[in-house]
């Protein structure tokens, strides 16, 4: 007989019928009930076993994290907390699980722990659970683009570039690390290098992707991006997946409309396709918030803050907007703010974003038009020659979500701009090239899958949302 799957078991409306289930056992209680999951649902399927007629030595074998396959009929369950159950008439063991040495016994495990065995992590609720979210919302966003006409471009993981001009990047070589080659000035000879010349993991996909824009129109990357931070935060990650759309012929309005309309997309295929999932995570969340405290607790619960993003148009002001409403408010005034707030031009952190979309307008917020001192190098200049057409999509919780920008697209201010950033344009002479032939308006954005993981499981640390982590001192598995 084939195997059915449990989420097809448990959401069919017919019963009495026989079907063979496969999966591993979450809890055995009294010889008699198997608690199954298979991975395609958060819920589990009660075996019913005759242990009358079941062998003592197979009884034995059926223990937390052992696999098993069942057949049976599905009958309707006659216990609470589930509609269907399959009563066994034979079962297999296809794989044992020592119980005494299985680390995940049927007991609530810390994150911490969980994180040291990541490999096992996936057979736990929360994270099966946090990773068939991540499938949805990775499905979701190729299906955005894909039924907009957007082509999915592969940018290049190794890069001779820096595409963000913060120089923390992983240098890429097959030098002999313990006999580098030199040249006459004493400097590595990176010549003698495999490709010739000194290389890296990518920081960003953007700089090739305003390549492929400027001659397909629209384009996105959906890929991994590497960043060299010292930084053992809840927030960062040396290995993430980032999402870079690229317009030709958008100015910033167009991106803040496909921001918002994007965001909202996936967050209601995720609502739509994973209510299961994201009930449970939304209870989970509920638990964790009620060892903070009160002042610490967020005001709305998970389903709540993700149709507080969906349901409201998304407000748009500028930074100096912004920091007018910031320096003016209470918060400041009483000193609330660690950062506080008394003159233009400073870098805004999380808490006053997260103040300004959960305080002040009580909706998700896009801030434009930031000072070009504190933004990179290929954003489109105003006017006013002090700011420069950026964006930042803010939402509750966790600040900025998505950054992006109208591209500078006039060949002489993007080359002025580099001088002034000390970025060598001879290294860059291949992106000038698309200001210097058919150069056009064109926009973009960046928004780190990972983060937006984050915030529709309401997990709060960034490891938790990523299979296999990679930070500062740990690569596991």
């Amino acid at each position: 007989m084939n195997r059915t799957k449990i989420k097809a078991v448990l959401d069919s409306p017919q019963q009495n019928y026989q079907a063979c289930v496969k999966g591993w056992v979450r809890t055995f209680r009294n010889n008699q009930f198997i608690a199954l999951n298979d991975g395609s649902t958060i819920n589990n399927l009660q075996l019913v076993v005759d242990f009358n007629n079941t062998p003592e030595e197979t009884l034995k074998r059926i223990t937390t994290g052992a696999c098993i396959s069942a057949t049976g009929e599905v009958i309707a369950s006659l216990g609470k907390g589930q509609k269907y159950e399959l009563k066994v008439s034979s079962l297999e063991i296809l794989g044992d699980s020592d119980a005494e040495k299985y680390p995940l016994q049927p007991k609530k495990h810390s994150l911490e722990f969980l994180r040291e065995i990541a490999h096992l992590r996936f057979r736990t609720s929360t994270f099966s659970a946090v990773f068939r979210v991540r499938n949805t919302l990775a499905n979701a966003v190729h299906q955005f683009f894909q039924q907009r006409g957007f082509v999915w471009v592969h940018t290049p993981i190794i890069t001779a570039s820096d595409a963000e001009g913060a120089g923390q990047m992983f240098r890429v070589t097959t030098l002999d690390l313990n006999n580098l080659p030199k040249n006459e000035e004493g400097a590595i000879d990176y010549t003698q290098d495999f490709f010739g010349k000194s290389t890296n993991l990518t920081v960003s996909g953007q700089l090739e992707g305003e390549l492929a824009a400027t001659a397909l129109g629209d384009i996105y990357t959906f890929g991994p991006t590497f960043r060299a931070e010292n930084s053992n935060t809840t927030r960062h990650l040396a290995e993430f997946w980032m999402i870079e759309p690229e317009m030709a012929f958008y100015d910033l309005n167009d991106n803040m409309n496909l921001a918002e309309e994007m965001l909202q997309y996936v967050i209601k295929e995720a609502l739509e396709n994973c209510a299961d999932d994201i009930a449970f995570l939304s209870e989970r969340l509920a638990e964790e918030e009620k060892q903070k405290p009160q002042q610490e607790r967020s005001e709305m619960n998970l389903l709540e803050k993700l149709k507080f993003c969906t349901e409201n148009h998304f407000e748009r002001i500028t930074y100096t907007q912004a920091i007018d409403i910031l320096r003016e408010s209470n918060h400041n005034k009483k000193k609330k703010f660690t950062y506080l707030i008394d003159k233009w031009g400073v870098d805004l952190q999380s808490e006053h974003e997260r103040y300004l979309v959960e305080k002040h307008f009580k909706k998700p917020v896009i801030l434009t038009d930031y000072p070009k001192e504190i933004k990179a190098f290929y954003m489109r200049q105003n006017e006013d020659e002090k700011t420069v057409r950026a964006m930042d999509v803010l939402f509750p919780g966790i600040g900025e979500i998505i950054g992006g920008s109208q591209r500078e697209e006039r060949y002489s201010k993007l080359l002025q701009r580099m001088e002034e950033m000390h970025i060598p344009a001879h290294e860059m002479s291949w992106y000038l090239d698309t200001r210097r032939f058919g150069s056009c308006p064109h926009a973009g954005f960046g928004l780190g899958f990972e983060r937006l993981v984050l915030f529709v499981t309401g997990m709060t640390n960034i490891r938790d949302v990523i299979p296999f982590a990679r930070t500062p001192k740990n690569c596991e598995f």
